[in-house]
Order: C-alpha cells, then sequence, then structure tokens
C-alpha cells in the first residue's frame, strides 16, 4: 500500500470510529429500545423502580420484578450509552443513562463510572501565548493570566460566551435589586462547556504569584452571584441537591472518577491524567456545588458549603469536601498546570492519536496490521459480546438469555457492520485497487 493509501485508510478509520461513538448515544439507544416491543416495558418498568424509589408502586414483588429489568436491560443498546457535555438535549440523554445506572435503586449498585463520553482535545499554553505574541514585543515577564484574557478576547466564540457569563452575572434583576443566579450558572455552564479547553483552563488555572494576580482569577467565576451567600449550607444538602439534577449529578459522578485520587499511582491521579482532572473540575462550575479558590491568598479550592452541622453524616461530609480540600490528583493538577513545563492533554487515550501534527507523523508511519489489531481492540471494547452481557447481569432475569441478542441491535448491526467496511476498504488498498 503506497502512502497516499494509507494516509486515505488512517481519515476513513477514525471518520468511522466517529460514527461508531456517536452510536452509543444514549439518545438513540433509548429510541431504539423504547420502539422495541421486548425492550419498551423493560425500560418503562425501571423507570417507575427509579421514580421515588417506587417499589411501593409495584406491588410486593418490586424488587424481583427491578432487579429482572435491570437484568434484561443490561443486554440491550442502553447499555454503555453515553452523553456528551453540553450536547443538546443533555438532561434527556442523562435521564435515560441514569434510568438504567442508578446506583441506590433498590441496593443494586452498578459499578460505573460516569455517563459523559472521553472528549479528545489537547490545550497549548504555547499557542495561546503566541496569539498576543505580536503586541508584546519586548516583554521579558510572561504574565499567562493576561495572556489567556487576551486569547480569549481575539477568539470569537470565547470572548462572545465570555461577555455573556459576565452581563449574566454581574446584572441586577429589577425585583431585588440582585443578580439572575440559576441565568448566572447557566451562562457559566454554557461557557465552560463550548469554548475549548485551551482558553478556559487558562482563565481559571493560570498561576499567580501576587494576591492581586490571585484575586482576579478568584473573581473569573463572579463568586459573589455563582455560589456565595451570606452563610455557607450544608456539604451534604447540596450533594442532596446535586443529586437531584442529572446533569449535576453527573459532573460530580465524573469529578470522583477522574480526580479520584491514588497514593501508589506516580503522579497521585487513580486514572493518571491531570487535564482529565481539570475537564472534569470545570465541568463543576456554575452547579449546586461549584467551586472555586477559597481566597486570594492560595491555590486551594473548595466549594462553598460547609461541615460544621453534618451530626451523624459528619464523615461523609468531611470525605466530600476533602475530594476538593485534600485531595492530592487534583492539587497535582493544578499546581503542574501552573508550572511553565510542559502542558499534559485535556484528556487522552492510550489508543488514540490527538490532532495534532505528531499525531498525523504516527498515522503515516504506523503498520496495516497495526492498525488492523488496534481498530479490534478499540471496537471489542465498544461491541459487547453475550458473554460479557450475562456476566453483568444483575439478579435473576425471567427473561430468556436471548431476549435482547445483539444481532438485533441496531447499534451493534452498525458496529459491526462498520467494523467488516475496515477489513474491506483495508483489502482493496492493500491490493492496489
Amino acid at each position: 500500500m503506497d502512502l497516499w493509501g494509507m494516509y486515505l485508510f488512517h481519515l476513513i478509520t477514525f471518520a468511522l470510529l466517529e460514527v461508531i461513538l456517536a452510536g452509543r448515544d444514549c439518545l438513540v439507544a433509548g429510541d431504539s429500545c423504547s420502539s422495541d416491543e421486548t425492550c419498551s416495558p423493560r425500560l418503562r418498568t425501571l423507570r417507575q423502580c427509579v421514580a421515588g424509589n417506587g417499589s411501593m408502586k409495584l406491588g410486593p414483588g418490586a424488587r424481583s420484578q427491578c432487579a429482572n429489568a435491570v437484568s434484561a436491560l443490561l443486554s440491550s443498546p442502553l447499555n454503555g450509552c453515553q452523553c456528551k457535555r453540553g450536547m443538546k438535549k443533555e438532561k434527556n440523554c442523562l435521564s435515560i443513562y441514569w434510568s438504567l445506572h442508578q446506583s441506590f435503586i433498590h441496593g443494586l449498585n452498578l459499578v460505573e463510572s460516569y455517563p459523559y463520553e472521553t472528549v479528545h482535545r489537547d490545550y497549548d499554553y504555547v499557542r495561546l501565548a503566541s496569539i498576543t505574541a505580536d503586541s508584546d514585543v519586548g516583554m521579558t515577564t510572561v504574565n499567562r493570566c493576561l495572556d489567556a484574557a487576551k486569547a480569549c478576547n481575539v477568539d470569537d466564540v470565547c470572548q462572545k460566551l465570555r461577555t455573556e457569563y459576565v452581563s449574566a452575572c454581574i446584572k441586577p434583576t429589577a425585583k431585588s435589586g440582585l443578580c439572575n443566579r440559576p441565568k448566572c450558572n447557566k451562562a457559566l455552564r454554557r461557557f465552560f462547556d463550548r469554548v475549548p479547553a485551551d482558553y478556559t483552563h487558562e482563565l481559571l488555572f493560570c498561576p499567580c504569584t501576587d494576591t492581586a494576580c490571585a484575586e482576579r482569577r478568584r473573581q473569573t467565576i463572579v463568586p459573589s452571584c455563582s455560589y456565595e451567600s451570606a452563610e455557607k449550607p450544608n456539604c451534604i444538602t447540596q450533594i442532596k441537591i446535586c443529586n437531584t439534577d442529572y446533569v449535576c449529578r453527573s459532573r460530580l459522578a465524573q469529578f470522583q472518577y477522574d480526580c479520584e485520587p491514588s497514593e501508589i499511582s506516580a503522579n497521585g491521579c487513580k486514572q493518571g491524567n491531570y487535564g482529565a482532572c481539570l475537564l472534569a473540575y470545570t465541568g463543576l462550575v456554575g452547579s449546586t456545588i461549584t467551586p472555586n479558590y477559597i481566597d486570594n491568598s492560595t491555590s486551594s479550592v473548595a466549594p462553598w458549603c460547609s461541615c460544621s452541622v453534618s451530626w451523624s453524616q459528619r464523615e461523609d461530609c468531611d470525605h466530600f469536601l476533602g475530594s476538593f480540600t485534600t485531595n492530592i490528583c487534583l492539587q497535582n493538577a493544578l499546581m503542574m498546570f501552573g508550572s511553565e513545563s510542559d502542558q499534559q492533554p485535556t484528556v487522552s487515550q492510550a489508543s488514540m492519536p490527538s490532532p495534532g501534527s505528531s499525531s498525523r507523523e504516527t498515522r503515516s508511519t504506523a503498520s496495516p496490521q497495526e492498525t488492523i489489531e488496534t481498530m479490534r481492540n478499540i471496537l471489542d471494547t465498544i461491541i459487547p459480546t453475550q458473554a460479557l452481557g450475562n456476566e453483568l447481569l444483575v439478579g435473576q432475569s425471567t427473561l430468556p438469555s436471548n431476549s435482547f441478542p445483539s444481532s438485533a441491535s441496531p447499534p451493534s448491526l452498525m458496529l459491526q457492520a462498520a467494523l467488516c467496511l475496515l477489513l474491506l476498504l483495508f483489502h482493496l488498498l492493500n491490493n492496489g485497487h
């Protein structure tokens, strides 16, 4: 296969991967299940189980019915579906995900990470700094916070959405004279969800060496409107409010997963990715548990809540607050970002290339057989086997094991077809056609 053939093959390969991953959308999976005469009643049953801990509505055999519904749906297109952060109909997508993955549903604990797809995005401070380099000729001191603000101002999307949230957060309402907090938080979420991490991370995590800089950094998310109040609420109360909202619950789950500390990990993070932790952190901004810098003299962060009156739940409260204040993974991520050393990717996976030029070089030198094996490995993790589905079952199902055969699942059909197409394409290109 010549160089052009290899290049074409890789372009199509990763385009098909995008299609494959799109097939895991919970909205698509929900529509597929709702139109299936076997899947649909099980989904309705599960939603009854979830809604208000509704076992009483189902009668004496409620727990068994709920367990059977979960067991059956684990081998449906719903299992493994995901959502995109900031997507349209995000709440609808997340409601479908949590219907199956509700961890507190009658003791049926399904161990999951979080509902969001992995975002493949790099940030590059050097590129941001170069945006304002022409206007800073002769400067010898690097001010990354200033560079970040300038870079945002010359990017249309960043400048527009930043202006929107600042305006929403400082504008007083006619009745109370106070800001509109819900509108402010909605605008903040829109900013951090839609503006690339190249800009948002530099604005929020840029290093400061004096209190004036640190205070400007702390004011980035307009704390007086976005979360501060006369007294700090109890953290347990804030967590309960968060868990009633699909978006907040999902963002918290992502933060707890990607920022989980580890004493045996070389960098202090169980998942080993500082960038993923920072991305998860920004996902909490604009929520009930919005975190921010606690003052202008340190780089310590925490949500605006307290554990002073937690009583019997003091241990749980301290653990939650500690996931910000004493979290070695988060602390290291903030410290490494603040250093002037090379930055890690915001989110990275060993099996996936980054969009930069170095990844293009890697793609052009990889052998065809290595590419096929990589694709097989990726697809093997996406296409669930019937054996794996049976291992994941919770409880005993009243349905036969083939109630939701993988061959009947539209997403699975698409994945299998994509793999066949890739293999066929490789064969044609390798034979000079």
